[in-house]
Formats: C-alpha cells, structure tokens, sequence
C-alpha cells in the first residue's frame, strides 16, 4: 500500500514517499531540517531524492542527504541554472501577499549560499518512477520555474511543489517566472480529476478548479 508521509520543515515541506519498505524523498526542505529527514527516512529503503524545482527551500539539503541516504539526485534539467543561482529565473509576484512572500524570498535568495548538488537523473513529464520501486509518474508543470514538475501517486495523490500554494488558503502559485505556463499548469492539475493535492508550502487540499 503506497503511503505519503508530509514531513514539516518549517514553512516548507518535503515528503516520503512510500510503497512497503521501497521510498522516494520529494523535496528536501532547509538546511535546519536535514536531520528530522534523515530521522523520517530511516525505516525505509531510500531510492531515489527527487526535486520538485529548484529553489534553495526546496533543494538546501540535496547535497547532504543524498550523500547519507547513498541515493541519486533527480530533477528536470530546466531548472539546471537554479543550482548555481536561485535568482537565474526571474520571479513576479501577482498578488500583495505574493509580493511579501517575494521580498522574503528574494532577501532569502541573496543571503543563503547553497551546497552545491549535482544530480545524476533528469526527470520529464510522463517519466515512471516504478524503477524506484514507487506507483507514480512524473507531471511536468512549468511556471513557477522553468522545470517545475509534480508526482502523481498512484492516481490518488499529487506532491505539486510550488505549482500550487496553501499558504494562507489553496491556490495557483503566488509567485512565478512564467504566468501563462503558470496558470496552464495549474489547469493541467485540474484536468487530473480527484486527486488529493500536497504542497510544498501549507496543509493537503483535495483538487479542484484552481483557474476560472
């Protein structure tokens, strides 16, 4: 039976997923949390760290845990630039909340220096994670980055990263390098029908309309 567990990293989340003894990490949160992940993981045959996109509270712990995990790095080779500088995508924000997480982000940005991280996979959309011994596809929803994408679980559940935000309530993304994508990718989500959606900021939601 495949299980998702939501591991809290401040306001950021990272999840295990898992099928019997066989997992994936999605996400890796910031650098304070590594070992409360690490601690999650340990009942688990590791297989694979995926990364929803690439920014640092997504990615901060990549380097660290998939050196301890001995697991592979894997993400969309789009957000390949983001590795180096998690500024090389512009950001726009379009709402006023939007633009306070912005400037939060942004000073994040600026004042964070990264361990760098080499991944060995690069993911695109339609790829099957059964090889790492998970039911789940991999859902390509650029916008908020260039390479964001999302796992679809076993047609129950969805780990969208920052595609969509439950920050204050469930929503399209607040921030994004790509509003047209980003608005195509939330309708994408749409189209999948019942799923139940987790974040990479904020509490599960069921699917919905997210675009009227």
């Amino acid at each position: 039976m495949t299980k998702i567990q939501r591991i809290k990293c401040g306001n950021g989340n990272c999840y295990i997923v898992a099928n019997g003894k066989d997992a994936i990490l999605v996400d890796t949160g910031k650098r304070d949390y590594w070992d409360a992940i690490l601690e999650a993981c340990e009942p688990y045959d590791m297989r694979l760290l995926l990364l929803t996109h690439g920014h640092f509270d997504h990615t901060e712990n990549a380097a660290v845990l998939s050196e301890k995990l001995g697991i592979p790095i894997a993400m969309h080779k789009a957000d390949s630039d983001l590795i180096d500088d998690n500024m090389a995508q512009s950001l726009t924000a379009g709402s006023l909340f939007g633009r306070i997480v912005l400037k939060a982000s942004m000073e994040s940005f600026s004042n964070r220096e990264m361990s760098k991280f080499q991944p060995t996979i690069f993911l695109d959309h339609g790829d099957d994670l059964s090889e790492y011994g998970v039911p789940a596809k991999v859902i390509g929803l650029p916008g908020h980055t260039n390479g964001s994408i999302a796992i679809d679980v076993d047609g129950k559940y969805l780990i969208a990263g920052d595609a969509l935000m439950n920050m204050l309530f469930p929503t399209v993304s607040l921030l994004y390098h790509n509003r047209e994508e980003m608005l195509n990718s939330a309708k994408r989500i749409s189209g999948l029908g019942d799923r139940i959606i987790y974040f990479g900021h904020g509490k599960p939601a069921l699917n919905k309309m997210w675009v009227k």
